[in-house]
């Protein structure tokens, strides 16, 4: 069960987590997003080959961006009725400002853990085919979606190609930063035209094989929905029912 989110269907994690973001949502007091994010954690650890310093390094960001929230809404924040809780300086912060605070915190936190926790659990293709099977996502939208996924490689490797090209011809001695952002725009017009032709290619391959656009009444590769996947909707509705009812067991 350690990798059961990794191997739950997509398109039933994606509806379950959007549920739990539509939700938190609409809850603006601190303590209803730390218990559901703490929640969440718990999940990730017992259900996830997640790994922690990775998760950590993309984190980070949000750990940063909601320690900014934290900071300007105490700082900056209009409303300071209520007593006062802490003073330093000039600054008095307030009951309600620190409140806010921490409530806009910690709900960046719960969506960012949210988002992170389906991206590092899914895989993209596996998420498109499923988008189609359950959700009856258009196959115009997911087969272009999932070819402009697999040229994502092919593309780095060239802008890494089309950089050392430069390099040798002497085009990319750049030295302040207006150069180097002139240097990425030589680099980025030939990817562009090749971007073009590849998909143009792409386009003509696809038309070869007979593909037009229809829904097909059955897949190669099925994506299905089983008895896992029902057992861990419930374990996300009840961390958060748990996160929404912890209000009224405080009083």
């Amino acid at each position: 069960m350690k990798n059961a989110l990794h191997r739950m269907n997509p398109s039933v994690k994606f509806l379950a987590i959007t549920i739990c973001m539509f939700t938190m949502a609409f809850f603006f007091d601190p303590w209803t997003p730390l218990v559901f994010w703490v929640g969440v954690l718990v999940l990730q650890f017992f259900f996830s080959e997640i790994d922690w310093k990775k998760w950590l390094l993309f984190m980070l960001p949000f750990f940063v961006t909601a320690f900014g929230y934290f900071w300007t809404t105490l700082v900056f924040a209009e409303d300071g009725s209520g007593s006062v809780v802490w003073s330093i300086w000039n600054l008095q912060i307030t009951e309600t400002q620190l409140n806010h605070a921490l409530s806009l915190s910690f709900r960046v936190l719960a969506f960012s853990s949210l988002s992170l926790l389906f991206a590092l659990t899914t895989n993209p293709v596996t998420f498109i085919l499923s988008l189609m099977q359950q959700l009856k996502l258009s196959p115009k939208i997911a087969y272009g979606v999932m070819v402009g996924y697999q040229f994502l490689p092919v593309l780095k490797d060239e802008f890494i190609l089309i950089g050392q090209a430069h390099r040798l011809r002497g085009a990319s001695e750049e030295k302040n930063t207006l150069q180097r952002l002139l240097g990425v725009r030589r680099i980025l017009i030939p990817m562009l035209a090749g971007a073009v032709r590849k998909a143009e290619r792409a386009a003509f391959a696809m038309e070869a094989r007979g593909f037009t656009g229809e829904r097909r009444s059955s897949y190669f590769r099925v994506i299905s929905i089983g008895k896992v996947d029902a057992a861990l909707v419930i374990l996300f509705l009840f961390v958060l029912v748990l996160s929404c009812t912890h209000i009224w067991w405080l009083g």
